[in-house]
């Protein structure tokens, strides 16, 4: 899978949100949605995404990295930010076990997210 040419971006915003309680493979569907797309397109795509788990946390982070943005330089034109980059690792997981017949027991997987976007500058 060839990668895209993001060298004529330039790095403006980072954020991170780390040990987000919903599992990665959740996340990364709208990490794909939003990602390349200008900062206010991408608010409107969270705005009609039915995944009430995960849209929250990922508009937060994306208000997050806005900030982030114009506090390192307060002239910055928000209109012009780009999601540059968002990416989804698994976190920790926590074990759980579910009472089954006859004595036994099913195990429950409670995936957790790392979630690092950044903005970029067209």
């Amino acid at each position: 899978m060839a990668r895209k040419n993001t060298s004529a971006r330039i790095k403006v915003a980072e954020a991170q949100m780390r040990y987000l309680r919903v599992a990665p493979r959740k996340v990364r569907l709208i990490a794909d949605a939003i990602r390349g797309k200008s900062v206010a397109e991408a608010r409107n795509v969270l705005a009609f995404t039915l995944k009430p788990g995960v849209v929250p946390h990922i508009d937060r982070l994306l208000k997050s990295a806005v900030a982030n943005a114009k506090h390192g330089d307060p002239a910055i034109n928000t209109d012009e930010l780009l999601v540059g980059d968002i990416q989804v690792d698994s976190g920790p997981i926590m074990k759980r076990w579910h009472p089954r017949a006859y004595g036994r027991a099913g195990r429950i997987l409670k995936r957790t997210s790392h979630v690092r976007l950044t903005l970029t500058e067209s």
